[in-house]
């Protein structure tokens, strides 16, 4: 049970942020820092990376791979939150919220480890049932 939760929780937050990267392209790309290039490409491209893992994550033989990715996926999009958090006056977001957002991807993190990528025999070593 708990595990399918996860990975629903893990479908809809890809499949809704990757099709934010297209719904609202302009606006995605204000996050990229202005060090990387061409900024609308990437957020279409990660946009479709997103849909695509969401997508995997749906389907047992593709999970574990599509976790895989979506877990580089989130690890690689982390400059894009350190620079709202280093010019919050950009983005009209309030500094505690971007300050949570941190923490809040390494919750996202092992979620997508947790529910997608470790072997499901492995998991037993992880539930919470052992340690009550």
């Amino acid at each position: 049970m708990g595990r399918r939760a996860g990975v629903a929780f893990v479908f809809l937050w890809f499949a809704l942020g990757g099709a934010a990267h297209f719904l609202a392209t302009n606006l995605e790309a204000k996050i990229v820092p202005p060090y990387l290039p061409w900024h609308r490409a990437i957020v279409l491209l990660t946009g479709a990376f997103e849909l695509l893992g969401a997508a995997g994550v749906l389907y047992r033989p593709t999970r574990r791979a599509a976790g895989i990715g979506l877990f580089a996926l989130t690890v690689l999009v982390t400059p894009a939150n350190i620079y709202m958090l280093q010019r919050p006056d950009l983005f009209g977001i309030p500094l505690w919220i971007l300050i949570a957002r941190l923490p809040l991807q390494l919750g996202l993190l092992a979620v997508i480890w947790w529910s997608t990528i470790i072997p499901v025999e492995r998991r037993g070593l992880l539930s919470m049932r052992r340690w009550q």
